[in-house]
């Protein structure tokens, strides 16, 4: 294929890093550690992006010394990203970060290049293209160095990630490391062509697969995240919300059973009231016939009979009511409605909205806008 198709690509991943860059941190979100790794992984890979492609459009300085210093911005983007990872699940103070140590080490390597450079002639530069190769098998030993260390934590360590687990399957990240390996592996393929077949053309699909790589994951990262953070904020609020927001869905009900029949319905639904337990996701007839302490044959029957519902619309119904509340209060205006729906108790986006419009006959948008 054409190398230009590949410079194409550079300069045009370049442009579309630092608009991602500038969209995302000048956007009213507010923006924390995760969302500032992040973008600094996007931000270095566009960096050296761009560098490749000045080289490859044969910029070039006057200067022998400028034309002849590269800078090794691609050194960061797996650190970056190994602290977006770290942040994002929640567990920075649970292992080590390696910021400080990729400082040091990009400064050693700016130095030592400097060194080589001023030390070697204009009409030799074999010193120079001996000390890149050295300096890249460098920085990609520590690279792959660190995407061991984040295979580990999602593959491994189950225990380091409790928390994020209650907000978020974290299979887009699993498959990230999946591509990532693969990754990994041209980028060694490529520095082994280089270095022994003077070929830098293994390079351009390296430049093209990880750009699609990042950058896919830098979008992906950051609306993950915004559902993440806007779930465990919501979480906090509806934890302090009475119960009683969701008692008007069993209010009107007919009382079509005995009266200790009736009794014995209103207790339990105080109980998934009082209790919260419509807002759990994995609630199953099983579990919760369990928790009353009676069979789930019966539970079912006075949940059929009673509410007019089988269990599954019945505990949806509740949800609905809950996420109308919250769709209809302002101080819930900017969370988005995808986090409000999984927190209150919808287990994905399609379900939400399939039941939403079933009890309402409103999609989730069309009501948050009439209200």
């Amino acid at each position: 294929m054409d190398s230009s198709f590949f410079n194409f690509l550079l300069i045009a991943g370049a442009v579309q890093g630092f608009i991602f860059n500038g969209f995302t941190l000048f956007s009213k979100k507010k923006v924390d550690k995760v969302i500032i790794f992040l973008n600094l992984t996007v931000f270095f890979l566009s960096l050296n992006s761009l560098q490749a492609w000045l080289i490859a459009k044969d910029f070039r300085f006057d200067i022998f010394f400028l034309r002849q210093f590269l800078v090794p911005w691609y050194m960061f983007i797996m650190p970056m990203f190994y602290m977006f990872l770290i942040h994002y699940l929640k567990i920075q103070d649970k292992v080590r970060g390696f910021v400080q140590f990729s400082i040091v080490l990009f400064v050693i390597e700016l130095i030592a290049r400097t060194i080589c450079i001023l030390n070697t002639s204009e009409s030799e530069v074999a010193p120079i293209k001996m000390y890149t190769s050295i300096e890249e098998l460098i920085n990609a030993a520590f690279s792959i160095f660190l995407f061991y260390k984040c295979v580990l934590i999602i593959f491994k360590e189950s225990k380091l990630l409790d928390f994020i687990v209650d907000y978020d399957d974290i299979k887009w990240l699993k498959l990230f490391l999946v591509l990532g390996g693969f990754v990994l592996g041209f980028w060694v393929l490529a520095i082994v062509f280089n270095t022994y077949f003077d070929d830098t053309r293994a390079y351009y699909p390296l430049r093209l697969a990880t750009s699609v790589l990042l950058y896919w994951i830098g979008y992906q990262g950051t609306s993950r995240y915004t559902l993440v953070h806007d779930r465990i904020l919501l979480r906090g609020k509806l934890a302090a919300l009475k119960p009683e927001t969701t008692e008007k869905v069993i209010s009107n009900e007919e009382k079509t059973l005995s009266e200790k029949h009736q009794q014995e319905f209103d207790q339990i639904a105080n109980y998934i009231l009082a209790k919260q337990r419509f807002l759990d996701a994995k609630l199953s007839l099983e579990q919760l016939s369990d928790e009353l302490e009676i069979s789930s044959g019966h539970l079912s029957k006075l949940i059929n009979t009673c509410s007019e519902h089988n269990f599954s619309d019945y505990i949806n119904s509740l949800r609905v009511v809950q996420a109308k509340e919250l769709l209809k209060d302002d101080d819930f205006d900017n969370y988005t409605i995808v986090a409000i729906g999984l927190e209150c108790g919808f287990n994905s986006r399609s379900t939400f909205y399939t039941a939403f419009k079933k009890f309402t006959n409103l999609t989730p948008s069309e009501f948050r806008k009439t209200y």
